[in-house]
C-alpha cells in the first residue's frame, strides 16, 4: 500500500493543489501508476491428470495407425502370396510363408492352344470336401477375366493322395502375356498364382472355346476376306456390308464396352449368333456381354431400312483387326471386318 502511495505522489504534480485540479494528463499518469503496480497472475498450469490423459491418447493413436498400416500390408501379402509385385510370375501361393497351393504349368504354355495344369493343394482334405471349387483367369494387359474351370464340387481326394495334391485342369488362354489364376471355394477367394503364356504361332490350328455353339466350325475362319472392310452406308451411320449386315456404334471406342445396334437384311425375326475372331492372335472370342450363353441374341423387327435389328452390349477384348462372324439360325450369314483401335 505504501508503494502505491509513493507512485501516486510521483505521478501528481505539486501544482495540483493550485488552480485546476487533476488535468487529463495527470489523470492518465495516475491511472498508469496504479495499473503498473498490479501483479500479473501467472497462467494456470494444466492439471497433471489432463497432461497424462492427452499424452496417453496421442501415444495410443500413433500405435493404432502404425499397427493398422502393418495389418494392411500383411493382409495384402496374404492375398498375393507375400510377393513384392502382384504381377510377378509365381507358381506358389503362401500365407505367412505357409504353402497353400502351387501350380505346375506346361513349360511350353502359349496362347490359343489348350494346355493342362496340375494344382497341388496342401491343406487337409476337409478344407475342400463338399465345397465348390472354380478357377478364373485374369489377363493383365486387357483386363479380361474368364472362367476357365466352372464350379466343381469336391467329393474325394486326388487318386492316390490324401488331399487335392494332384488336381488337374485343361483350358485355353486366348492371349499371350501374364495371366493370374484365381482359385475360389464356394465363391470366396482362396488364392492366386501368376503364369506367362507365349504368343500363339501363326501356323497353329485355331482352337474354339468350349462353350461356343456346335454349328461354328474352324473352317469358317479360314475363308475370312480381310480385304473386305466394313464401310459406312445409309443416313444413320451404319457400318458393314450394304444390304446384308451392319452395325451402329462400331466406330466408337469399344475396348471398354459399348452399345452396338445390329442390322440384318433378307431375314426377319431370328436368332443371331455373333462370334469375334482376332486376326493378330488367331483367337476366337465372345464379344457380347448380354447374350444368351455369351454368343446369341434375338433380332426382330425392321429398323433403319433393315429387315431385322437388335441392340446389344459388346466389349472388344483387344485392339487390332477383327472379323465378326454372324450366324442366322445356326448358319453362317455374313462377316464384318473392323479395325478396332480404342
Amino acid at each position: 500500500m505504501e508503494s502505491k502511495l509513493r507512485q501516486l505522489r510521483r505521478a501528481m504534480d505539486s501544482t495540483t493543489h493550485k488552480g485546476e485540479h487533476f488535468t487529463e494528463f495527470q489523470k492518465m499518469n495516475i491511472r498508469k501508476a496504479i495499473h503498473s503496480d498490479r501483479r500479473k497472475k501467472p497462467a494456470k498450469k494444466p492439471h497433471k491428470f489432463v497432461i497424462f490423459a492427452i499424452s496417453t491418447f496421442a501415444i495410443c493413436l500413433l500405435a493404432f495407425l502404425v499397427s493398422t498400416e502393418t495389418w494392411v500390408r500383411q493382409d495384402q501379402n496374404q492375398i498375393h502370396g507375400g510377393t513384392a509385385g502382384e504381377w510377378n510370375i509365381r507358381h506358389e501361393y503362401k500365407v505367412n510363408q505357409k504353402m497353400i497351393f502351387s501350380i505346375l504349368p506346361d513349360p511350353y504354355l502359349k496362347a490359343g492352344t489348350p494346355f493342362g495344369y496340375i494344382f497341388s493343394f496342401q491343406e487337409p482334405f476337409n478344407t475342400y470336401k463338399g465345397k465348390e471349387l472354380s478357377i478364373s483367369a485374369f489377363h493383365k494387359e486387357t483386363g479380361e477375366r474368364i472362367q476357365v474351370l466352372p464350379q466343381q464340387k469336391i467329393i474325394e481326394p486326388s487318386p492316390g493322395y490324401s488331399s487335392l495334391q494332384r488336381f488337374t485342369a485343361t483350358f485355353t488362354l486366348p492371349y499371350e502375356g501374364l495371366w493370374k489364376f484365381e482359385v475360389y471355394l464356394d465363391g470366396k477367394s482362396y488364392g492366386d498364382v501368376v503364369v506367362s503364356a507365349a504368343e500363339k504361332a501363326k501356323d497353329d490350328p485355331i482352337t474354339l472355346p468350349q462353350d461356343i455353339p456346335d454349328f461354328v466350325q474352324e473352317s469358317d475362319f479360314d475363308t475370312i476376306d480381310w480385304k473386305r472392310k466394313a464401310v459406312e452406308f445409309g443416313s444413320r451411320g451404319i457400318i458393314g456390308n450394304e444390304n446384308k449386315s451392319g452395325v451402329i456404334g462400331a466406330d466408337m471406342p469399344s475396348l471398354n464396352g459399348q452399345k452396338w445396334m445390329w442390322h440384318l437384311w433378307g431375314v426377319e425375326n431370328t436368332d443371331l449368333t455373333i462370334v469375334g475372331f482376332h486376326k493378330e492372335s488367331q483367337t476366337v472370342h465372345s464379344i457380347l456381354t448380354n447374350g444368351i450363353g455369351g454368343w446369341t441374341i434375338e433380332a426382330y423387327g425392321p429398323n433403319n431400312g433393315a429387315d431385322a435389328h437388335t441392340p446389344s452390349s459388346v466389349k472388344i477384348p483387344k485392339k487390332g483387326e477383327w472379323a465378326i462372324l454372324l450366324y442366322v439360325d445356326g448358319k453362317l450369314f455374313d462377316e464384318l471386318v473392323f479395325d478396332i483401335r480404342e
